[in-house]
């Protein structure tokens, strides 16, 4: 047995948080939204698709944000894609230290959770 890749990641979200979910990971990030299954539409939440990336965001009803646990989505031209999201108000951390062969930052979808940005050099 191995394993053979990673068919998606989970983060939470709070109730009712669809539409800021959609505004930061389509509109910012580039990714499409894809359809839930009917039996987990019901929860809420978001799926979301960029290439063989998918991301899916579950309602949790004590939501906490994940401020230290993360992905981490390889991109290009982070410089350009930096300044659209602290143009469009989420927070962001250009404190990281540097990995080698790769620059990157940390930003925060609209529930506080952590997504790591990383362009290769």
């Amino acid at each position: 047995m191995s394993i053979l890749g990673i068919d998606h990641v989970q983060l939470a979200m709070p109730e009712g948080g669809e539409e800021k979910a959609r505004v930061f990971f389509v509109n910012l990030l580039g990714f499409k939204e894809i359809p839930k299954p009917p039996e987990l539409a019901k929860r809420g939440g978001a799926w979301f698709e960029a290439g063989t990336v998918q991301i899916h965001l579950g309602v949790e009803k004590d939501f906490r944000p994940a401020r230290k646990a993360h992905p981490a989505f390889v991109v290009d031209d982070l410089d350009a894609l930096i300044s659209k999201i602290q143009s469009a108000g989420f927070e962001t951390d250009l404190t990281q230290p540097p990995l080698a062969g790769y620059n990157r930052v940390h930003v925060f979808d609209p529930f506080g959770n952590r997504i790591e940005l990383m362009e290769k050099i």
